[in-house]
């Protein structure tokens, strides 16, 4: 097998071929890649918003209970206070 004169234009433009084809591929598998990763941005984004929303609503719901616990020992200590002013 003889190699190819470098100078042939046949040649060349046989080599630029190749090189478009290998080039193109490659940047196929690197648009894919960036794809599938924007895809899972997004996902993480949505996942991120639920969390943070689904945080506050637990926030929102939890204020009670302090206030609930400091009336009940309130409540306590005028009872105590009470039954000790009556004996």
């Amino acid at each position: 097998m003889t190699e190819a004169d470098p100078n042939d234009p046949v040649a060349v433009a046989v080599e630029l071929e190749r090189l478009r084809g290998t080039l193109e591929a490659g940047f196929a598998r690197v648009d894919g890649s960036l794809a599938l990763l924007v895809q899972r941005s997004d996902q993480t984004d949505k996942q991120l918003a639920d969390m943070e929303s689904r945080l506050d609503a637990l926030e929102r719901g939890r204020w009670p209970l302090a206030s609930v616990a400091a009336l009940t020992a309130c409540g306590g200590v005028l009872l105590a206070v009470w039954e000790l002013a009556t004996r």
